[in-house]
């Protein structure tokens, strides 16, 4: 792809728009898989880096995965890796990194668990105490807090209940969710969250699919009580399209629609489909079946309203908001989106320097934004920071009569390879 792609003004848009799959749903299926007994046949799964990366991580710790066209088959080992010793290079996937180091903790084994350079500084404390706490043997090698971080054979908990700080990413919830049923004493072990947790569906997402394994979690206000159960595969298993790349579309279809996104709708398991609801307060239509969510300008004024809201349970989804935000009737508000300054970059600035370019007054805090779109945009060059969601995001703005150019557009290969084909083939002027 183009050091630079260069997007004309987007007029117009139309038809219908199938998305690859999810990727917090397929890195997730991929180690429960692999955890299970059994083997289980994964159609719709997400081809891009980040799912690479996990499925080359299941490789070197002696998980046998085919790849097909249709179908990804994975050879569960039944709740332990047979590999005791290896590196793992898992590039900038958060969604890799946490759940593996929380299942290799008490595999017996040594392990280091490494990615690129942003990943050494995206934070894993609060996970590794965790682990800590209860039996595991895990230092970080460079930064105290930060990977790249090192496993020692450590075999059996020490604990029946494991506190957990789950304000900084809810993948700490994940990991310890995912690893439990095979480390938990014959009771159960008992996940605690030690304060507040952000991006509560994502969680939700992870127990979902845990009970297609065959393991149930219960759930009290702050408690998450998992079985010492094995996972059993359920043979087959089908994933959603990604309900956060469907936001770039779903915001298309709402500026200059109407635009029909299929593989996700009102039965979803993910919490990004939430997004349409906030595309609703902003003026938009919405209309949603089973398997397809359909969006277009209001009826009266087709142009989107500004709103203040807060965005914690949908973090991902909210940078779309955020980018049309300049498109829009009146200021944006942002609030609750602490957790983008760790992510693939640190998006509330990235956000900031990239929106001030077509003339929006932008104001920041940790964690919140506030856009106010100017009289009249200004085409512009946007950096995107070796971030897929920035360069997906911002390519929306061309929506505003502007031509846009994106630089390393071929970020987005880290979850959405095909975005910028996927996105002309829905321009109709």
């Amino acid at each position: 792809m183009k050091d630079v792609l260069t997007l004309n003004p987007i007029h117009r848009v139309g038809g219908t728009v199938k998305l690859p799959g999810s990727k917090s749903i397929s890195n997730r299926v991929l180690l429960l898989s692999a955890l299970s007994k059994g083997t289980t046949e994964l159609h719709n799964l997400l081809v891009a880096e980040d799912t690479k990366m996990m499925i080359g991580a299941l490789r070197t710790l002696g998980v046998q995965v085919d790849e097909e066209s249709e179908v990804t088959r994975v050879h569960g080992v039944n709740g332990h890796f047979p590999v005791k010793k290896a590196e793992l290079f898992l590039g900038n996937a958060g969604t890799a990194m946490r759940p593996l180091a929380s299942s290799l903790a008490f595999n017996g084994g040594e392990y280091i668990l490494d990615g690129v350079q942003r990943m050494r500084q995206r934070p894993m404390a609060h996970l590794v105490d965790a682990l800590n706490s209860i039996g595991a043997k895990i230092s970080c090698l460079m930064e105290q807090g930060f990977p790249p971080i090192k496993i020692e054979p450590s075999d059996k908990i020490t604990s029946d209940i494991v506190y957990v700080k789950a304000n900084v990413s809810s993948q700490f919830v994940t990991g310890l969710l995912i690893a439990a049923p095979n480390i938990a004493p014959e009771e159960g072990l008992i996940i605690r969250i030690d304060g507040e947790m952000i991006s509560s569906p994502y969680v939700a997402l992870t127990c979902r699919l845990m009970g297609q394994f065959g393991v149930v979690v219960k759930t009290s206000e702050k408690d998450f009580i998992v079985p010492n159960h094995p996972y059993v595969s359920p043979g087959k298993l089908n994933v959603e399209a990604d309900a956060s790349s469907a936001s770039y579309f779903l915001a298309l279809g709402a500026l200059c629609g109407p635009l029909q996104v299929e593989g996700i709708g009102q039965t979803s398991i993910q919490g990004d489909t939430a997004f349409v609801e906030y595309l609703a307060k902003m003026g938009a239509q919405v209309k949603l079946g089973d398997n397809w969510i359909e969006t277009s300008p209001g009826l009266y004024n087709k142009k989107l309203r500004g709103i203040t809201a807060d965005y914690r349970s949908i973090p991902d989804a909210a940078m779309t908001i955020a980018a049309i935000a300049p498109l829009c009737e009146g200021a944006s508000v942002l609030k609750g989106i602490g957790s983008w300054r760790v992510k693939e970059c640190d998006r509330i600035e990235a956000m900031h320097k990239e929106l001030i370019k077509v003339g929006c007054r932008v104001e920041s805090g940790p964690d919140w934004l506030r856009i106010e779109p100017p009289q009249k945009l200004k085409s512009a060059t946007f950096d995107t920071y070796k971030d897929h969601r920035m360069a997906m995001c911002l390519s929306l703005l061309a929506t505003g009569g502007i031509t846009v150019k994106i630089k390393d557009p071929g970020c987005v290969v880290k979850t959405f390879p095909n975005y910028f084909e996927c996105l002309s083939s829905v321009i109709k002027d």
